[in-house]
């Protein structure tokens, strides 16, 4: 049995001058659920598109369930299954009548196709609806379907881009457990996602990638160890008469590496240094602010991490997004 699910070595994609993903190697273990976080731009999408054969590296390799990316694109492609942000169905369909065009497309006999859709079905708790078009559906529903589709020819490695996007909590809940119960049936997840939380709660590896390359690798609790253990300090700070000209001259501060409002009172502030709480008391002070309490607190979260790796600054791209992955050994990388 192959050992790991992904081997990227040093893969590349330029467009023109720009590089999208810069040298990016990794291993993704067998059976794990292995998340993927960045900012927009940094890189994921444009890797995953790469790893599932939809586009070309400039350089460099990965094997894919132990089949040559570049070699053998189409072995790789029967050991993969995509779940992309954008649904891919036929709303003028039922979900069975969706189910069975794209078994059809897999190749699949007659037979196992029903078979397959019924127990998928099944699955997803969605067997009463079968005969449904699925322009009926909720957005949750036809989410639910979506991933389905991505299982239909029983992949060794699922890559989910933003499965949760747009959902509602208690459908969110289910694609989460639907996940947990692809994964527990020997599935490899390569999940992408902006949710900190959903990142935390289902993976075993979190790779944090920003322009094209590696940030921070680990486990989700060790990576959260690694900014307890550096010289930043998290701090919430009630203020009673909180500005937006307050939180922005707080998150200007060069100490500050991560900064967010919890309510209209509370603020969450991570800063590196010996001297970062003066500073921020003094910014809060000059902007006329009344400080009622200030806790030093140990605990960080994957979103302090996230924002302390890859910066404060807001990415905004209107033009094509670069966007996923990287893994290697579970040891940790900041930089």
């Amino acid at each position: 049995m192959v050992e790991y699910a992904l081997e990227v070595n040093k893969l590349t994609k330029k467009f023109g001058n720009f590089t999208a993903v810069n040298d990016l190697s990794l291993n993704v273990k067998q059976n794990e659920i292995f998340g993927f976080l960045g900012p927009n731009g940094a890189g994921k999408s444009t890797t995953i598109r790469m790893l599932c054969t939809l586009a070309k590296p400039t350089s460099g390799s990965a094997k894919i369930a132990g089949y040559d990316l570049i070699k053998d694109p189409s072995k790789v492609r029967q050991k993969i299954g995509l779940v992309a942000e954008k649904m891919i169905m036929y709303e003028d369909l039922t979900a069975a009548e969706n189910l069975r065009f794209f078994g059809k497309i897999y190749k699949m006999p007659k037979k196992k196709r029903e078979e397959r859709i019924d127990q998928l079905l099944n699955l997803v708790d969605m067997e009463k609806w079968k005969d449904t078009q699925i322009s009926k559906f909720s957005t949750g529903m036809k989410q639910r379907i979506n991933v389905i589709r991505a299982l239909l020819p029983e992949p060794e490695i699922l890559f989910m881009d933003e499965p949760t996007l747009g959902l509602d909590p208690q459908t969110t809940f289910a694609i989460r457990e639907i996940i947990r119960d692809i994964n527990n049936k020997g599935v490899t997840v390569i999940l992408t996602t902006h949710a900190m939380t959903e990142a935390e709660l289902l993976s075993d590896h979190i790779a944090i990638i920003d322009h094209g390359e590696v940030a921070a690798l680990d486990t989700p609790q060790n990576l959260k160890n690694i900014l307890y253990k550096s010289d930043t300090s998290i701090f919430t700070t009630k203020i009673m008469n909180l500005t937006h000209n307050m939180i922005e001259k707080v998150r200007s501060l060069n100490v500050v590496t991560a900064l967010a409002q919890q309510d209209d009172q509370n603020l969450k502030i991570s800063a590196r240094g010996a001297g970062s709480l003066n500073q921020i008391i003094d910014a809060i002070r000059v902007e006329g602010g009344d400080i009622f309490s200030i806790t030093n607190s140990n605990e960080s979260t994957l979103e302090d991490v996230f924002l302390t790796v890859t910066g404060k600054e807001i990415r905004d791209h209107a033009t094509d997004k670069s966007n996923i992955l990287q893994h290697s050994t579970p040891q940790s990388r900041v930089r």
